[in-house]
Formats: structure tokens, sequence, C-alpha cells
């Protein structure tokens, strides 16, 4: 039965592809506010996101950003129907680079920092389609094998992206890097207390990975962020220069620094973000879970 829904789902973005984007987007409105009713358990989970990260924030502001993080999680997803099936035309009308393109072309050894906000889709492929150079990336497979096949085939449609199953050996995604192949990486969720370091993020202790510092100093490479925003028009997608002093020879440092970086990026339009992931799931020995019940 999961398999026949599986392609129904997959016939549906093959039907909306090419619907106008005003189209799909008022669909996606209209599916997530949907969602937002539903989905309590993650409604819960975003709220008490915000509120842990923004508790000088009103109630009512805090209500409207939860709404509008639903939204723009529904109209990411049916943006996957003409990302993964639209023409090279189409795409690219819709995607827009912009920001340190130079840097992100031709510096030699390089880590892209790419957080988890919707639009997380768009900026690989917009890399790939222009042909600027290939990339690679980790990735976890999904529960559902024929959502996951399908996934991965698409994500690398035009070739040029390089996927490392989670778990792969350091020594060889960093022989990628120093080979000149960029490493996408979005490492700014909980992965549990392994290798992590409680490190600040909206002030709060927050089990971060310190992978994006381990690879950048193993492979000698360079770090910039590549943020991804949904628009009007499709998909704004900025690279950011390259970070200076980075990596340092301070691992807990480095990932102190990159939450820093990725909360100045949030703050710009904090509804973009993925705040339906328990970003605190894991917590310093003693301390209650945010997502309990009452909490």
């Amino acid at each position: 039965m999961k398999t026949i829904f599986s392609w129904l789902g997959i016939g549906l973005m093959r039907m909306l592809a090419p619907l106008p984007l005003a189209w799909i987007r008022s669909l996606g409105r209209w599916f997530g506010y949907g969602l937002y009713v539903v989905a309590r358990s993650r409604r819960e989970v975003v709220k008490k996101n915000l509120f842990a990260c923004m508790p000088d924030a009103s109630e009512s502001t805090r209500r409207q950003l939860t709404i509008q993080v639903f939204v723009y999680f529904a109209q990411a997803w049916l943006d996957r129907s003409w990302l993964w099936y639209g023409s090279e035309r189409t795409l690219e009308r819709r995607l827009h680079l912009c920001g340190d393109v130079a840097a992100m072309r031709d510096t030699p050894r390089l880590v892209l920092f790419a957080p988890h906000f919707h639009g997380l889709e768009a900026g690989a492929l917009a890399i790939n389609l222009a042909k600027y150079r290939s990339l690679s990336f980790i990735y976890t497979p999904q529960a559902n094998s024929v959502v996951d096949q399908w996934m991965l085939a698409k994500r690398q449609r035009f070739g040029g992206l390089h996927p490392f199953l989670r778990g792969t050996g350091v020594s060889e995604i960093v022989a990628s890097i120093k080979s000149g192949t960029p490493l996408h990486l979005s490492c700014d969720m909980d992965f549990g207390a392994q290798q992590s370091e409680f490190v600040p993020f909206f002030g709060v202790p927050c089990a971060t990975v310190t992978s994006l510092s381990r690879f950048a100093r193993l492979s000698r490479a360079s770090v910039m962020s590549i943020t991804n925003s949904i628009s009007q028009r499709g998909y704004d997608i900025e690279l950011s220069p390259i970070w200076s002093g980075f990596p340092s020879a301070d691992a807990v440092a480095d990932t102190r620094r990159m939450n820093a970086e990725l909360e100045a990026l949030i703050r710009r339009d904090p509804a973009q973000y993925y705040w339906v992931h328990k970003r605190f799931k894991t917590r310093p020995s003693g301390e209650a879970s945010i997502y309990s019940t009452g909490a």
C-alpha cells in the first residue's frame, strides 16, 4: 500500500510541474494552512522552537510565524514538482543565484554551509544547472525505498551531484573536497550527542556537530554559506563571501561561529527556516526536554 501511495505522489508531482508558479504556490498556501491545523505534534515543535529562540516576541508574532513556517514548508514541497520535472528554461527563470558566485566557482577547495531553509533543494540544483561545478553531499536514505530512489535520482537530474551515504568515512569525503569537488553540507540539525558540542543557538545550548570545522580543516578548504529563500519569482539563492579566519584551530569556537552565522541569516526572515525539526532534542545532562508536555 505504501508503494502505491508513493507512486501516486510521484505522479501528482509530474502533473503539477507544468502549472504556473502562482498556482502551485497558492495550492501550497492552502496545503500549509491545513497542515498547521492537523499536524498538531509538529505545530507544537515549531511553537516551542520559536519560544526558545525568540522569547521576547509576542505570542501573536510567534503564532503568525508558525503559520508561515507551515506555508513555506508546503510550498517548498510542491515546488519540487517543477524543480525535478520542469524544463531547464523554467528553472533558469525561477532560480536566481546572487552573492559571491565567482568565489563559489573559482575557489579550489570549498565547503558550502547549506542550512535547512525550506528552499534547500534549490541551491545545489541551480549550481548544477548553470554548470559552474560539480558538488557532493551527504544524505540519509528515506525509509521508503521508492521515495528514496526517486529523490536521489531527481536531485542528480543535471548530473554533477555526487552523494555520500551518511556513515561514509571522513577520509573519502575529504579526498573529494581536495580533488576540487565542493561539499554541500547541511549540518545544522540535532544528530545526537556523539561528535556534538553544546554551543549557543539563539542563546540556548544546542547539540551541534563540528563537521563543518572538521571537514574544512582536514581538507584545508574555504567555507561560505548558501541560503535558499522562497520568493514570488521562485528562489533567491545567496552565496556569502568566503568566511575569513575559518576554520581555526578550535573546532568548538568554529561551531559557535557557525551557529552565529546561521542566526544572522535566520533573523532576516525567520519563517524561511525549517523549524519543524527538533533542533533542541538533545539536552545537556540534567536539563529537561523543551518538547515535553507542558515544557
